[in-house]
């Protein structure tokens, strides 16, 4: 390499898109690397084309859009770039177990909580998937030059479950879009609400996570909620995600009466709008290695209950981020959503005050980190 030239790099992950954290983080990477007009190769199964255009892309086929099918494929490819990057002096960064890496940036560790809530051949197949993860995980991480953990929760599960030297792991949160995700205007949050039906000021509380294997814990809160609406509370509950359990949940709401409080959305790309219509997140998840979604929340000033052990809990605290001790007790989180509801308009503006300071860590300050870091130690 010639004397000041900045140095090229390779990312390796699944998706490069501006939904979902990891997903996010990683498109926030690769564009911030090609604005500084560096050499950029991503190697994924599917990128977003705002950015295909500035990056070498390396496109992987995932074959019935299996991630168990796609992941054997993405390995191989990405180990022949990441081999490219060292042989010319560059920086491979890998997302967890996909392949072995200079940098591996992890998101979220598979030793740490096995998939619940799927039966038959799709529970096999997922403990299955499972194993595989959890080994080439273990494999990648502790392989790696540097370990880049999303929080100090990921942090220490790296080095206690995935037994990579604490000299090696870095955190870095995760960065975030304050022109986008911002206290909406009292116009925006009406317009929100009409657009999902919902009238007068009866609170409204939203969830937002995959409805396939019960990490995220909407079955704490859908129990929550039954007992909330027999006791005579009133609210609307919102439910961004799809997966397996969807038209079973929905189903099961209906037929329990409730079918009028709860909306399933499904999958949903409108986060922003959700939330500017939305007064308080709810993220009962078993595992959370970072949370994302309630990140943004609490940047739009909305207050977020949140399992005290996800990484998330440990951006904030007070009357803003209310903490959950057990993913699995109803009863604790009904006692939260009340606790919130009582005083919604403290909570709201403690909510305001830790969003305010999250708000300044930007998706280019995380990627700065990283780079400087990377560079710092990867020879």
């Amino acid at each position: 390499m010639g004397r000041g030239r900045m140095r090229p790099f390779t990312i390796v992950a699944g998706d490069f898109v501006t939904t979902g954290g990891m997903d996010a983080a990683n498109y926030a990477l690769a564009d911030f690397l090609r604005r500084q007009s560096r050499e950029v190769h991503v190697v994924a199964h599917r990128i977003a084309a705002s950015l295909a255009g500035g990056v070498t892309v390396h496109r992987v086929h995932r074959p019935l859009g299996s991630h168990m099918l796609g992941a054997p494929l993405l390995a191989r490819e990405g180990r022949y770039w990441a081999g490219v990057m060292r042989r010319r002096g560059g920086v491979s960064v890998v997302n967890g177990g996909n392949c072995v890496g200079q940098v591996n940036w992890l998101h979220y560790v598979h030793a740490v909580h096995a998939p619940l809530g799927t039966r038959g051949i799709r529970r096999v197949l997922g403990a299955m998937l499972h194993q595989r993860d959890r080994d080439d995980e273990a494999r990648a991480a502790r392989a790696a030059t540097l370990v880049i953990a999303n929080s100090e929760r990921t942090r220490a599960d790296a080095i206690e479950r995935l037994g990579v030297a604490p000299e090696r792991v870095h955190r870095v949160y995760y960065g975030t879009d304050a022109s986008r995700f911002r206290i909406p205007s009292a116009t925006e949050r009406a317009s929100a609400r009409a657009r999902l039906g919902i009238s007068g000021s009866e609170p409204v509380m939203i969830f937002i996570g995959a409805l396939g294997d019960r990490r995220k814990g909407f079955d704490t809160l859908y129990s929550a909620w039954q007992s909330l609406q027999r006791e005579g509370w009133r609210g609307t509950l919102l439910v961004a995600g799809a997966g397996a359990e969807l038209d079973s949940w929905r189903a099961r709401a209906a037929a329990a009466g409730l079918g009028r409080s709860i909306q399933f959305l499904g999958f949903r790309q409108d986060i922003r709008e959700l939330l500017a219509a939305s007064d308080a997140i709810v993220a009962p998840s078993r595992y959370e290695a970072y949370g994302l979604a309630v990140q943004e929340a609490l940047c739009c000033g909305i207050p977020a209950i949140v399992s005290a052990q996800s990484g998330i809990a440990e951006r904030g605290a007070g009357a803003g981020m209310l903490r959950l001790q057990s993913a699995e007790d109803a009863n604790e989180l009904l006692v939260r959503i009340l606790e919130w509801s009582s005083s919604r308009e403290a909570h709201a503006a403690g909510a305001r005050e830790i969003g305010a300071t999250l708000a300044q860590w930007s998706w280019d300050a995380m990627s700065r980190q990283i780079v400087e870091l990377a560079e710092a130690h990867v020879s």
